[in-house]
């Protein structure tokens, strides 16, 4: 029995536990200067896509000058065809894009999380068929897949990041089934199913979050895939009409490729950004959440 003095005692303990865990990781990840440079660039990113706003009053879908005016002091990246500010333009694109990332990355995670571990927690039967089911999507083009079924659904901004989570989860199934075949077996796990704990908890609290390192790596490079794909199925005018997105601003700017550069310079160069910005932390997230390759850094 744990006396009631001394629940204070561990609960501190815990957070000290936390904290030293939490400040290896931060010393892992500084590291790699890269992870920082891409921390720092996502940071600048998201202060231009949602601090910007606080200061100024943002209006994309508004005509305030003339058409076509190259980038200048008054409209730093200039107006497209219709007369409308280009970064105010920009600025809904990065939260439109972001945000298509964010939800998208998310559900393909939970997603292959509850298929790989299912797969590799089980095996026999089940694991053939969920991995079967895993190599189906992974052999059909995920991109062109995507186009079909936006196209058939409509184009709207929910259908696609719907679309793109349900079609990007294979990677992380095979990852989380190769974590839960490797830990299963462990001593940790055999003594939690020799004190009577059921499936459901040996695969929540005892391999799950042992697994989660390279998941944690992965969605953040399926962020930046979320964001690529929903930029391409936009360009390809299947995009929702009533969002603006970095890949919608490329759509519409097309026609005017040659007469006014600027606009697509801008939102193209902000997806470049961004994925640049996720595969550097993501490195980065490696570096520091793998324990066999810190052991070879060391």
């Amino acid at each position: 029995m744990i006396d009631k003095v001394s629940i204070p005692f561990l609960f501190v303990d815990h957070v000290q536990r936390v904290l030293i865990n939490f400040k290896e990781f931060i010393y892992r990840f500084n590291r790699n200067k890269g992870s920082v440079l891409g921390f720092c660039l996502l940071l600048i990113i998201f202060f231009f896509a949602w601090g910007t706003p606080i200061f100024i009053n943002v209006e994309p879908f508004r005509m305030v000058t003339s058409p076509f005016l190259p980038p200048s002091s008054q409209y730093i990246m200039g107006t497209d065809d219709l007369g409308r500010n280009v970064f105010h333009m920009n600025i809904l694109g990065a939260q439109t894009s972001l945000m298509v990332g964010a939800f998208a990355a998310t559900i393909s995670t939970l997603l292959g999380l509850f298929i790989g571990s299912l797969s590799g927690y089980y095996g026999g039967k089940i694991d053939v068929i969920l991995m079967r089911t895993t190599e189906f999507f992974m052999v059909i083009p995920a991109f062109f897949l995507a186009l079909i079924v936006v196209a058939v659904m409509g184009a709207s901004i929910w259908n696609i990041i719907l679309t793109l989570g349900i079609l990007i989860w294979p990677r992380t199934a095979r990852l989380v089934r190769g974590e839960f075949l490797r830990l299963k077996n462990r001593q940790f796990v055999d003594a939690a199913r020799a004190i009577g704990n059921n499936d459901r908890t040996i695969i929540f609290s005892e391999i799950l979050p042992n697994a989660l390192p390279p998941v944690i790596v992965n969605m953040a490079l399926e962020v930046g895939t979320a964001i690529t794909f929903e930029a391409g199925i936009s360009f390809l005018g299947l995009g929702d009409p009533e969002q603006m997105s970095w890949g919608v601003i490329l759509y519409q700017a097309q026609l005017f490729i040659l007469r006014a550069p600027w606009i697509s310079f801008f939102a193209g160069f902000g997806i470049f950004l961004t994925v640049l910005s996720l595969n550097l932390m993501a490195d980065g997230l490696n570096e520091a959440l793998n324990p066999r390759l810190n052991r070879i850094i060391k």
